[in-house]
């Protein structure tokens, strides 16, 4: 699987409806399931980004239809990270020759 970190912002309209956002980030989760995905860490923040999100796909188109349906919601905007952990960045460096 690979392992996605989204910092999240919250739209104007996900801000007004704030007290519902844990019950939306379940709903996130059954969303990416439907890609073959799920959330593994979900964190609300203070600071430029209101929630930092770690979940796995079986690939990027997966998480990146996953994402695109969640922000036609309306409720979120993200910016998405592909992380690796060390052994797919050895492996990763090992191409490199």
């Amino acid at each position: 699987m690979a392992t996605f970190i989204s910092l999240v912002s919250g739209t104007e309209q996900g801000i007004k409806d704030f007290g519902s956002s844990a019950d939306r980030a379940d709903a996130a989760n059954a969303l990416m399931g439907k890609h073959g995905g799920k959330l593994t860490h979900v964190w609300w923040t203070v600071g430029p980004y209101d929630l930092v999100v770690v979940s796995e796909f079986p690939d990027e188109q997966s998480a990146v239809a996953a994402l695109l349906e969640l922000g036609a919601l309306g409720n979120i905007r993200t910016t998405t990270l592909h992380a690796f952990d060390a052994e797919q960045f050895r492996a990763i460096v090992a191409k490199t020759g």
